[in-house]
C-alpha cells in the first residue's frame, strides 16, 4: 500500500526568530526534517510532500528533495493566502498562516493515498513511523490514527509550548485539548489552563488520515473561516480532530516509546544539535542521513 509523509514546514517561526525548518542542526548540516524522512522511508513510506512558504521551496528542493528522488515520489505545495475559498477576504493586517488544517489542504492535490503529518521542526524517532505504517491500512473516511508522546518528554526549558493533551482508552483517542503555555516550573508542569499531569499523553501533530477525510477537513476549515474573527486565529489539526470525534470519527492511538525533541526557541538549537550528534555516534543514523 502506498503511503505519504506530509511535512508541515510553512510556519513563521516567530518564537525562533526565523525559518527554523531550514536551520542546520545535524552534525553534517542536516535539517531536522531529514531525520523524519529517513525514518519514514525506512518504515515503508514511498512519497514525501512538503508544505512550504514560497521562498523556501528552492532551498528545500535543493538540500532535501533532490536527495531522495528515485527513492520516493517528491511533491511541493505552498501554503499562502491564495489557497482560501473565493468568498473569503483575507484581512489586510493578517500575516500569520491559517494553521495546520489549512496546511494539509494546501497539499490536497498530492494526497491521493493514506498520509501522516509531521512538523518539520520536531524529531519523532523511528518507532513512531513503524507504528503509524501498521495503522494506515485501517484508515478510512471515519477513521484516523495518531502516535502520542508523554508530556514531560516534550517540554522546553526555554519557554512555553502548545500541546494537544489527550485522553486515550483501549487504543482509541477520546479527546484532545489544545493547550498553550506549557512549561516546567518548580518541579511541576503548568499551562495557560493550570497544572498539567507530566505523564499525560499529548499530540505532536503526528496524525494519520485517509485521503477520503479531506472533504470533511475542507468543510471544517470553511466553517472556521466563517466564524473566526481573530486575525491571528489558526485552524489546528488537534482542534479539528477533537470536534470530529464528537461526530463519530474514530482515531486509533499507539504511544511511541521514543523521546521527542525539537526546536521551538533559538535556545533549543544547541540541545537539539547535541541530541542528534549523540544519535549518530550510537549508530542510529548514517553519516549521510539522506
Amino acid at each position: 500500500m502506498r503511503s505519504t509523509l506530509l511535512i508541515l514546514a510553512a510556519g513563521l517561526g516567530s518564537r525562533f526568530g526565523g525559518d527554523k525548518q531550514i536551520s542546520h542542526v545535524g552534525p553534517n548540516g542536516e535539517f531536522l526534517m531529514e531525520y523524519s524522512i529517513h525514518d519514514a522511508l525506512k518504515a515503508g513510506f514511498d512519497k514525501v510532500v512538503f508544505v512550504l512558504k514560497e521562498e523556501m521551496v528552492d532551498t528545500v528542493r535543493r538540500e532535501v528533495g533532490d536527495k531522495i528522488n528515485g527513492r520516493a515520489e517528491v511533491c511541493y505545495a505552498v501554503q499562502d493566502f491564495s489557497k482560501v475559498p473565493a468568498w473569503y477576504n483575507v484581512p489586510p493586517e493578517r500575516t500569520k498562516p491559517f494553521g495546520t488544517t489549512h496546511a494539509v489542504l494546501c497539499a490536497k492535490e498530492f494526497l491521493t493515498e493514506p498520509f501522516v503529518t509531521v512538523n518539520a521542526d520536531d524529531y519523532y524517532g523511528a518507532e513512531c513511523f513503524k507504528l503509524m505504517r501498521e495503522m494506515l491500512p485501517k484508515l478510512d473516511r471515519m477513521t484516523g490514527a495518531m502516535v502520542p508522546y508523554i508530556l514531560k518528554n516534550t517540554v522546553s526549558e526555554n519557554g512555553g509550548v502548545t500541546r494537544g493533551v489527550c485522553k486515550i482508552r483501549d487504543g482509541e483517542l477520546l479527546s484532545v485539548n489544545e493547550t498553550g503555555g506549557i512549561i516546567p516550573r518548580d518541579g511541576k508542569i503548568v499551562s495557560d489552563q493550570g497544572e498539567v499531569d507530566p505523564e499525560a499523553e499529548v499530540s505532536m501533530n503526528f496524525w494519520g488520515f485517509s485521503h477520503e477525510t479531506l472533504p470533511a477537513m475542507e468543510t471544517y476549515f470553511e466553517d472556521f473561516l466563517k466564524v473566526n474573527q481573530n486575525i491571528k486565529g489558526e485552524c489546528l489539526l488537534p482542534s479539528m480532530v477533537n470536534d470530529m470525534l464528537r461526530e463519530g470519527y474514530k482515531v486509533l492511538a499507539k504511544p511511541s516509546p521514543d523521546r521527542w525533541f525539537g526546536i521551538t526557541y533559538k535556545e533549543d538549537k544547541p540541545d537539539t544539535e547535541k541530541e542528534l550528534l549523540s544519535l549518530h555516534k550510537k549508530g542510529m543514523y548514517p553519516e549521510k542521513v539522506l
